[in-house]
């Protein structure tokens, strides 16, 4: 459902993921996901009297790597209490960091080179998690509510970008990138299903990019990427029918309902006054030393648009950093076995299409030694084998669970046809059909393939395609494609 024409979306998204630290942010009890409802509290993530916090140091660190990472300025910060009534938050407030985060003026670039703004990445404690008897599953309606503290007090980063993105797919893919990222620094395991990392999508609509913003509304905790992608183009598209019709868009948090793929009013969206910011009286603010964020910046590895540009320098720039193939092998956690096989010497374009392809998967990949599929690649570079025969080659590879490709090759008869051989099996094709091969020479490229299959079924598979079109192409008089 794309937006309305006519219209401009933007879209600020805040995105919540919870740090992969042992233990909470301000006491010892264990940061788990999975563990009995309230099994993992303590007086102070009750927010019981007299309790003090103590704040983890491993939190402070994460925050900062997440931070280098998305290209900010680490700032000294200060928490605040941030006070609000929810009985999934048992002290009555929320200790978060207001007007002096952690975390500053970043950007974060997509694999299609569009640059999102990261205006503060934040620290702040997670709530407990309130889940609604009854059939609605909602709390209007509700038979009673149930509250599990365990999440109460576990550490999280709020990452708030600019209200830089135009599309629906451009906030998913900031979304899967941002993942990748917090994945690779160590900072979160990203995972949505679990709510350690939740998004709220910031909607609203222009006629132009000349005019100011419109007002927005927030869709909260969104826990995948295709209900990210639907809450936004459903929400954009009912505040045009509504400022279409002369009615005026109210400033709301919004719920967005996957089954019914609609988004309802929570609540009237509320500002910073009405939350009563104070710092907080029982944190000292933090103030990391230079040596500490130079320390926490080079202790950071290479970063999925780093990844990329290694396995698109490999094909020598053939395949871009934004192309599909090398973003899902480095998705994949795949990349380092591409470059292994290329160092063995296989061919880097060759490696990026039989890894995204057949391979597919870390699990695979992990059933095939690397030298055995770099040992593949040579065979079919050298053309010892066909692609066609390749493909089954190491069809039999994964399906055994690894084995040497060349015992295969043997084993299913395979061998390399002579060069002569497949010239001879090419003139008789010509002959055969003078019509298609006039065609041909009038530069219909489409007949190609009708002579590549007309050379494979008379070889048994064993011509190799490419020399067939070469001879193709020769014979005919054209130049030899690239």
């Amino acid at each position: 459902m794309a937006i309305a024409k006519g219209w401009e979306l933007v879209v600020g998204l805040e995105v919540h993921c919870e740090l992969a630290t042992k233990t909470k942010i301000f006491c010892s009890c264990p940061n788990q996901f999975g563990d009995e409802p309230n099994t993992n509290i303590c007086p102070v993530c009750l927010g019981l009297p007299g309790s003090l916090p103590v704040l983890n140091y491993m939190a402070v660190e994460l925050a900062m790597r997440v931070g280098q990472a998305l290209n900010c300025r680490v700032e000294p910060s200060i928490f605040h209490r941030k006070n609000y009534f929810y009985p999934d938050m048992p002290k009555d407030y929320q200790v978060s960091q207001n007007d002096l985060p952690i975390n500053i003026d970043g950007f974060l670039d997509l694999p299609d080179g569009f640059r999102v703004g990261i205006e503060r990445a934040h620290l702040e404690e997670d709530t407990g998690k309130t889940q609604h008897m009854g059939t609605s599953g909602r709390i209007h309606g509700a038979d009673y509510s149930l509250v599990d503290y365990n999440r109460a007090g576990v550490p999280l980063l709020e990452i708030v970008t600019r209200p830089d993105i135009r599309t629906a797919e451009q906030a998913k893919a900031y979304v899967a990138e941002l993942r990748s990222i917090l994945v690779a620094t160590g900072g979160s395991d990203g995972k949505m299903e679990e709510g350690s990392m939740r998004v709220d999508a910031n909607v609203s609509v222009r006629k132009s990019v000349d005019d100011p913003y419109g007002t927005r509304c927030e869709i909260k905790n969104l826990n995948s990427l295709r209900s990210l992608v639907r809450a936004i183009e459903y929400e954009a598209n009912r505040q045009v029918d509504m400022l279409t019709n002369g009615e005026r868009i109210v400033q709301e948090t919004r719920h967005w309902n996957e089954e019914d793929g609609r988004t309802s009013s929570m609540r009237s969206k509320e500002e910073a006054m009405d939350y009563r910011y104070f710092p907080e009286p029982d944190l000292v603010p933090i103030a990391p030393s230079s040596e500490w964020v130079t320390a926490v910046r080079e202790s950071l590895g290479l970063m999925p648009a780093d990844r990329r540009a290694r396995l698109s320098e490999a094909t020598g720039g053939n395949l871009g950093t934004g192309s599909d193939t090398i973003v899902a092998i480095v998705e994949q956690g795949l990349d380092e076995y591409v470059l292994a096989a290329v160092a063995g010497g296989g061919d880097a374009r060759r490696a990026i299409n039989r890894v995204a392809n057949e391979i597919v998967t870390p699990e695979v990949a992990a059933k095939i030694d690397v030298a055995m599929f770099a040992k593949l690649l040579v065979l079919e570079g050298d053309a010892k084998l066909t692609a066609t025969q390749a493909k089954q080659v190491l069809a039999e590879m994964i399906e055994q669970g690894g084995g040497d490709p060349e015992t295969i090759v043997v084993t299913r008869g395979f061998e390399a046809m002579d060069s002569g051989v497949v010239e001879t099996i090419v003139d008789a094709l010509i002959s055969a059909h003078p019509a298609e091969f006039e065609r041909l020479k009038g530069g219909d490229a489409k007949v190609t393939g009708f002579f590549v299959g007309a050379a494979m079924k008379a070889s048994g598979g064993k011509a190799d395609g490419k020399l067939v079109t070469s001879l193709l192409r020769s014979r005919a008089g054209l130049a030899s494609e690239r």
